[in-house]
């Protein structure tokens, strides 16, 4: 999965350290997020963040694909969440968010509408990937992980920027 070092951009030995990678196909943002999901452990939140293309349920795929979960993951974008279950036994299940569509609508309480899916009572038995959540996602847990994923208008290529926050 993927031609660049996992080992070298900070994901290792089932920890996650922030780091900085640049992923020149979507082989390498799927390998990044596989390495990420197999560290990731219940309770854990996950906010991406970049423009529209940037990769963010690209990266998701990779994420359930180490995680191993089930269901094919497409972007929750008109009905806001969905729920992947884990296939092995102990494992959490994924929890994957959308929020872009409440973006564009300055009469919506977005924070409200992330509380009524009630993502904090599954928290105890899953991960949590919010898409376009940065900002409101980061009140579901104490810390989470932050990646920014950017791209260049005149390249496939892709930089992923990750780190941990902690309140």
């Amino acid at each position: 999965m993927g031609d660049f070092a996992l080992g070298d951009i900070g994901v290792d030995d089932g920890n996650v350290d922030d780091g900085r990678a640049e992923l020149a196909t979507v082989d390498d943002m799927i390998a990044l997020g596989y390495r990420l999901g197999g560290c990731l452990v219940a309770g854990d939140v996950v906010v991406l963040s970049g423009p529209l293309g940037a990769g963010k349920t690209l990266l998701t795929k990779g994420i359930a694909l180490g995680m191993n979960v089930s269901g094919p993951v497409t972007s929750p974008t008109y009905v806001l969440a969905r729920v992947h279950p884990a296939q092995t036994a102990g494992r959490p299940a994924l929890v994957h968010v959308d929020v872009y569509r409440l973006l564009d609508h300055a009469a919506v309480d977005i924070l409200a509408e992330l509380d009524s899916l009630d993502l904090d009572t599954d928290l105890t038995d899953a991960v949590v990937v919010v898409e376009w959540g940065e900002g409101l996602a980061e009140r579901l847990s104490e810390s989470h992980l932050d990646i920014r994923l950017e791209r260049a208008d005149d390249s496939e290529t892709r930089t992923a920027i990750w780190q941990w926050s902690h309140r």
